[in-house]
Order: structure tokens, then C-alpha cells, then sequence
């Protein structure tokens, strides 16, 4: 079965443009190249999801986007303003043709924004568990993460996560995946193969807010019409995080998408058992011939 795979220590760069550095990881493979753009409180150094495309011999290009890692939120704070510096980085690494642009949960609406600024490079679009066009997130979460995630605080809130993450990792477990599933959590995390397990808790003690949340928090949803590519829409019906409703709206909002639904416990489709299928459904999705 294939598994979501975490390394903790993953190298990252930073290139310097006009508008301000950028964090980026570069994992070459093979000739074509899969731009992925993580979700909240993600950066460059962290990798999750990501196997199935090295699997399939693609490079993986993932920038860090604004206020995470070491990316600046002033980069480019908005969705639009940030993919003009990542198509200057492509650029840079040689890289004319995206054979995919991945967005990933809050990740999404750059995603898109890449696409629909630069359809002559970006072939396809994939988005796993994306923010749409909804109002994301419900008033509890904005209203929470600007008390735990603000420039204050934000230092603090994740070094109490990181050491609770340690030294009792199930109650830390329970804290952070209570809002990320409509199920119960002790069902979601009973559920949780030995491997899996270990992969959330590695990824939980690595993560941070940064200023990019709170930016995420400011951005609205990029407009979809503006989407030509083939695009391959993935979701969980169970996410507690980001609703099946925005994967149901993004799927109706944009021209040539396909949804696929999720049978995952939580927001982190790369646990369900159904996650084969959705590897083997990608595949052929990237493997697809764009001729017509």
C-alpha cells in the first residue's frame, strides 16, 4: 500500500529576487516537474504527500509561500503577487514546463493563481483537501488563531505543541486532529496504522505558523473560470478542516475538473485506506495525454 512518507531534515535553498527571498526545496528527478504548494503552517523543509510524484519520476519543486520557513510574508502576500516570483524561480532552475501545480489544503488558492496566470506553463492542476471559494475557516478558527498565532504568541503556541508532541503525544494527537475531522478523534487516531502515527507526530513537532496563517487568514479565494487546465480535484468527505463543500464548489467552478472523494478520517488524505486509489487516479491523471 502506498504511504505518506516525512523527513524531517529535508534541505532547502533561498533565491533572491525584486519582490523579496524565497525558501524552496528543489528534488530532481526526471525531466517533467510537479510545483507543490503546502497548506498551513507548512514550510519548504517539510515533505508530505509528495512520494506518489517521485515515485513516478517527476522533480518536485516546493517554495516556501509567504510567512512560512524563509520566505518573508512581504514576498508576496497576496496568492497573485507571490506566483509571479515563483515562475521566476521555475525559471531560474530551468524549468519552462509544470507538468502539475499542487495545492494543498490553504495551499490551494496559490495553486490556482499559478495556473490561471500562466497557462502556457502549467499543464494540470491537482488540489488535495483545498480552500475555495467558501468562507474558510469558521469564525472559532479565525478568531483562535489570531490569539495563538500572532506575532506574540506564535513562538509560544508551537513550542508547547512541539514538547506536548514529545513527552505525551496522545493527548497532543487529540488536540490537534480535533478539528480536523467530522469523526470522533479517539475513532480517528484508534484507526491510525503504527506508521501513520509516527508520521503525524514527526510532522506536528516540525511545524510552525510563522506569518504566513495569519496571511492565508487575509487572502481570498483565487477565481476559478479562469482555469483551461485539466484539473483533478481530491477531498475528503470526512475533513473537518476544509469542507467537502469547497471541493464540491471548485469542482462546479471550474471547467474541466474531476472530484474525487476521499473515504479518509480527517483533513490528511494520505491516511485513508482508500489512498491507493487516489495514487493510481493521479497517475493516470499526470499521465494523461493533453493533445485534445
Amino acid at each position: 500500500m502506498p504511504q505518506a512518507r516525512i523527513d524531517p531534515h529535508r534541505p532547502t535553498a533561498v533565491a533572491h529576487f525584486d519582490d523579496g527571498p524565497v525558501e524552496y526545496r528543489l528534488d530532481r528527478r526526471g525531466d517533467a516537474t510537479v510545483v507543490v504548494f503546502h497548506g498551513g503552517h507548512m514550510h519548504a523543509g517539510l515533505a508530505l504527500g509528495e512520494d506518489v510524484f517521485t515515485d513516478l519520476g517527476y522533480t518536485v519543486l516546493v517554495p516556501s509561500r509567504p510567512g512560512y520557513g524563509k520566505t518573508p510574508v512581504n514576498t508576496g502576500e497576496s496568492p497573485d503577487r507571490f506566483v509571479h516570483v515563483v515562475r521566476q524561480l521555475s525559471e531560474g532552475l530551468g524549468i519552462e514546463r509544470i507538468a502539475a501545480v499542487v495545492g494543498i489544503s490553504a495551499g490551494g488558492p496559490t495553486a490556482i493563481a499559478m495556473a490561471s496566470r500562466y497557462p502556457q506553463a502549467v499543464q494540470r492542476l491537482i488540489l488535495q483537501c483545498a480552500v475555495g471559494a467558501l468562507p474558510w475557516p469558521d469564525l472559532r478558527t479565525r478568531l483562535g488563531a489570531r490569539v495563538m498565532f500572532n506575532g506574540v504568541t506564535e513562538k509560544v503556541t508551537w513550542t508547547l505543541v512541539h514538547g506536548l508532541m514529545r513527552r505525551a503525544p496522545n493527548i497532543g494527537l487529540r488536540l490537534l486532529l480535533r478539528d480536523l475531522s467530522t469523526k470522533p478523534t479517539g475513532q480517528v487516531i484508534a484507526a491510525l496504522e503504527d506508521k501513520d502515527r509516527a508520521t503525524l507526530l514527526a510532522l506536528f513537532t516540525r511545524m510552525r505558523s510563522g506569518q504566513g496563517f495569519l496571511n492565508d487568514l487575509r487572502n481570498g479565494p483565487a477565481p476559478t473560470m479562469a482555469i483551461s487546465q485539466p484539473t483533478l480535484i481530491v477531498a475528503s468527505r470526512h475533513d473537518g478542516s476544509v469542507p467537502l463543500a469547497h471541493a464540491e464548489a471548485l469542482a462546479s467552478g471550474i471547467p474541466h475538473a474531476e472530484l474525487v472523494v476521499s473515504e479518509a478520517d480527517s483533513h490528511f488524505i494520505w491516511f485513508g485506506v482508500d489512498y491507493p486509489m487516489i495514487t493510481d487516479r493521479m497517475g493516470r491523471f499526470l499521465g494523461s495525454d493533453l493533445a485534445g
